[in-house]
């Protein structure tokens, strides 16, 4: 399997635009993918700073790093970087344990030179060892999770921040509970304008609407908002119980100038180096903010239409990169990030561009628009993260998985349960778990071929083992040695064999040394023989 995927990496299904000239060529679908992203991002941002307990500026500065840094960074064409829900509860950690988010930025800071480091050590690698099973599995648990996350805001009961990712939610409640507390506080005004939108994203990716060129150029996410903030003075005009309030809108801090942008920047405090805690958050950071990515790129070249594969090491560099930049700006650490990312897929986009546009937004926006910003309903952009979180988890793909038989389909669906229940790192490493059982379950029984002759007393035995025989193999080898007839002729055949570990060639050389007992005739064929201990 590795074999074939680093084959993949080194042969791309579609190149990357080349130069400038070849990402303008594309910006015609980049630049509504970037809008959408923007849309997306911006509540994610600010939601995840909230959960943090950091400033509401710092996840949208994080996202601007992401987009306007990392993306250019990165080997990858399609994956979105910014604040990311999987670091939450560390950030809430550090926080106590520091004292102050500034002296967290530090340690932001020295992950990124961590991650650096493992650029450079090569270490990225690690990447290309999940199964895809595993990836599937966590693919569809963020969609099942999207939908299940949404539904509360869908519905306005937003007592949860917008990309809370974990089954145990800060406000209390779980992913379950929730749906039903927010049955029990519905805004109904934001339900409407919720179910308008989730309607008329569903029509615009109807075949009808796809039909239609000219609706084909719009993303259906931008008409939603559109159409969303309309409602809501509509509302307002004619209906003012239903009109949304301001606790259920999307809520940016209002920034009159550059200057007052660059007072309002947390900074560093630099009297963190001088304490180990700083140095044990930093490696904590870099070591989940790494894996995180390295997943999340894994999962985006699957989604990518045209095939085309990441550097795992020049991830690892860009991401570190801007770490070190968002630490020293003021920002949440940051990693590749599968929601953002997969609503840039969905929505079109066919290169890096898209991820640039979206971060630059985020930035005008910041300084320009946030008043304006400020009037879209939540409910609106949990209608489209409710269709990115269906994209990922259709039927069709457990139905696929299981045709693929148990060996892949448990691996995923273990994934899926466990990120449900738990949260994505520990539940990636489950489903790895169980892949990783099948693994060498598939190893244990591929390591020989067994050809027998009249296999009763005096028959022919020829076992021939396969190219690469581990430690893993060694209990299936002796578990057959001991089952043959006594007075058999047998033949051990290691021609076709590169590698044979140590533990196994002693066991064949007990069994060689103890055949004469059973009057066993032992032919041994490039397999050479140990020393054993006692003889």
């Amino acid at each position: 399997m590795l074999k074939s995927r680093l084959a993949s990496s080194a042969n791309a299904a579609a190149p990357a635009p080349a130069g400038a000239a070849g990402y303008f060529s594309t910006l015609g679908q980049d630049a509504p993918s970037g809008l959408v992203v923007f849309l997306v991002a911006l509540p994610l941002c600010l939601g995840i700073s909230l959960a943090s307990g950091a400033p509401l500026l710092a996840g949208i500065i994080t996202g601007i790093v992401g987009g306007v840094l990392v993306s250019w960074a990165s080997g990858s064409q399609l994956s979105v970087s910014g604040p990311a829900a999987g670091l939450t509860a560390i950030m809430v950690g550090a926080i106590h344990t520091l004292g102050s988010f500034e002296a967290v930025l530090v340690a932001t800071m020295i992950a990124g030179v961590l991650q650096i480091g493992l650029s450079l050590a090569r270490a990225g690698i690690i990447g290309l060892y999940f199964p895809t099973s595993v990836i599937r599995g966590m693919l569809a648990a963020i969609g099942l999770i999207l939908i299940l996350k949404q539904i509360p805001h869908f519905l306005g009961a937003d007592t949860d921040y917008f990309e809370d990712m974990d089954f145990l939610q800060f406000n209390g409640q779980n992913t379950f509970s929730a749906i039903g507390a927010a049955a029990n506080a519905i805004s109904w005004g934001s339900a409407l304008i919720g179910v308008i939108s989730l309607a008329v994203l569903l029509l615009w990716d109807s075949k009808v609407t796809r039909n239609i060129r000219a609706l084909r150029l719009v993303p259906g996410a931008l008409i939603v908002v559109l159409l969303s903030i309309g409602l809501n003075f509509l509302l307002g005009r004619l209906m003012p119980a239903l009109q949304v309030r301001p606790e259920h809108l999307v809520k940016l801090p209002i920034i009159t100038s550059f200057d007052s942008l660059v007072a309002e920047l947390p900074r560093p405090d630099w009297s963190a180096l001088s304490r180990t805690s700083t140095y044990v958050l930093a490696f904590t950071i870099a070591i989940v903010a790494s894996l995180e990515s390295l997943l999340s790129v894994e999962a985006v070249d699957k989604l990518d239409p045209h095939k085309r594969t990441t550097p795992p090491n020049r991830e690892l560099m860009a991401q570190g990169t801007g770490n070190i930049v968002a630490g020293f700006l003021g920002g949440l650490p940051l990693t590749a990030v599968i929601v953002r990312s997969s609503a840039n897929i969905n929505a079109g986009a066919q290169s890096k561009m898209s991820a640039f546009i979206h971060g630059t937004l985020l930035l005008l926006s910041l300084l320009f628009l946030a008043p304006m910003l400020n009037w879209i309903p939540l409910s609106a952009l949990a209608a489209v993260l409710l269709v990115v979180g269906f994209r990922l988890t259709k039927p069709v793909l457990y139905r696929t998985q299981w045709q693929l038989g148990w060996q892949q389909f448990l691996p995923f669906i273990v994934t899926i349960v466990a990120i449900l229940f738990t949260d994505l790192l520990k539940g990636v490493t489950i489903g790895l778990a169980v892949g990783i059982f099948y693994i060498l379950k598939a190893n244990y029984e591929s390591a020989f071929f067994l050809h027998e002759e009249t296999p009763r007393q005096g028959g022919h035995v020829h076992l021939k083992l396969a190219e690469q025989v581990s430690f893993l193999n060694k209990a299936s080898i002796v578990k057959v040695l001991n089952s043959l007839p006594d007075g058999s002729h047998v033949v051990l055949d290691g021609t076709g064999s590169a590698s044979i570990d140590y533990d196994v060639l002693e066991a064949i050389e007990n069994f060689r040394l103890s055949a004469h007992e059973r009057n066993i005739d032992l032919e041994l064929r490039a397999i050479p023989q140990v020393q054993v201990l006692g003889h």
